[in-house]
């Protein structure tokens, strides 16, 4: 096959992944908080159990009007959802779905490269909160600035864990030397990978940037119609990225029955899995407050991180 084809269906596939999963996604949400809220309004879109919500969301927003507000810095107001998408496309890339090189780029370094791409959120946060003008937008920037960075190191050093108990920083390489028994051993990680990655994507009950009960909508009070689409855009493939993470690197990604066969059906399920429990977090639990959330972070999820990293390095210098 020539390189540019190879090339080309392999874009093709992670911009249809971008634009496929999320959506899947996004209409799981609809459904199972309808079912565990007793919502009736999603259910009534479309002739089948309110098929065409999510259709019906896409239409409304396309149909908004496009505002900026007058002492708004137009071209960073402008820019910002499209700098909260991009790191998501850029991350799919790297993230393998099954065995025999099924990756769009495989890296050696590729979760060095995925985690430093994470780490861009942050901008497109501040870049929105502050050029909107608006009072609200600011508090959910600062919160939000304060939320990221915090929760980036246990992130990290979660992740530096199954890292240094694999041996390597491919995410294929990762899988390949996973074994059943590290759901043990790195099952602490795991959790405060999980619950670091829904801060990072500013996810109930870690959504304080939002807060829509007290801060109108955040860092996203001011934008309507399409750019405010791409944020729930970006919304919604934050939590595929951080459940094919989560798959890749602490579920054995592509490992189950039949996985030459069916290596990538295992991942997609396996994601599809984590997104549930996204949701479920969604419905269940409450917004934490700022002090909370800082505590959760520095007094907890830190120190277990620390602790797994240490016992990680102790086995390998055991073995």
């Amino acid at each position: 096959m020539p390189v540019w084809l190879d090339l080309a269906i392999r874009v093709v596939a992670v911009v249809v992944a971008f634009l496929t999963l999320p959506l899947l996604v996004g209409q799981a949400e609809h459904k199972v908080m309808a079912h565990m809220q007793g919502r009736l309004g999603p259910m009534y879109a479309g002739a089948f159990h309110g098929w065409a919500q999510l259709v019906a969301d896409g239409v409304k927003f396309v149909q908004k009007e496009d505002v900026t507000p007058r002492d708004a810095d137009k071209p960073v107001f402008q820019l910002a959802p499209i700098v909260a998408l991009m790191p998501y496309l850029l991350v799919l890339l790297a993230i393998p779905l099954g065995p025999g090189g099924l990756v769009a780029q495989g890296l050696d370094i590729g979760l060095f490269f995925v985690l430093a791409l994470l780490g861009v959120g942050v901008v497109a946060v501040l870049m929105s909160a502050w050029a909107s003008a608006n009072k609200y937008s600011l508090l959910g920037g600062l919160r939000g600035a304060a939320q990221l960075l915090g929760y980036e190191l246990p992130l990290v050093l979660s992740a530096a864990s199954v890292a240094m108990a694999a041996g390597t920083l491919s995410l294929s390489g990762i899988v390949e030397a996973w074994r059943p028994w590290w759901l043990l051993w790195q099952a602490p990680a795991m959790v405060v990978f999980f619950l670091a990655g829904l801060a990072e994507i500013r996810r109930p009950p870690f959504d304080m940037p939002i807060a829509d009960s007290e801060l109108v909508f955040g860092y996203m009070t001011e934008y309507s119609g399409l750019r405010f689409a791409f944020f729930l855009l970006a919304e919604y493939v934050g939590i595929v990225v951080i459940a094919a993470l989560t798959t890749v690197l602490f579920l054995g990604g592509w490992h189950g029955p039949y996985e030459e066969q069916l290596g990538w059906l295992w991942t997609l399920l396996k994601v599809f899995a984590v997104a549930f429990v996204v949701i479920w977090l969604r419905v269940s639990y409450p917004r934490l407050r700022e002090d909370q959330l800082q505590r959760l972070c520095w007094l907890v999820l830190v120190p277990v991180a620390l602790g797994q990293l240490v016992l990680t390095v102790a086995v390998r210098v055991a073995l």
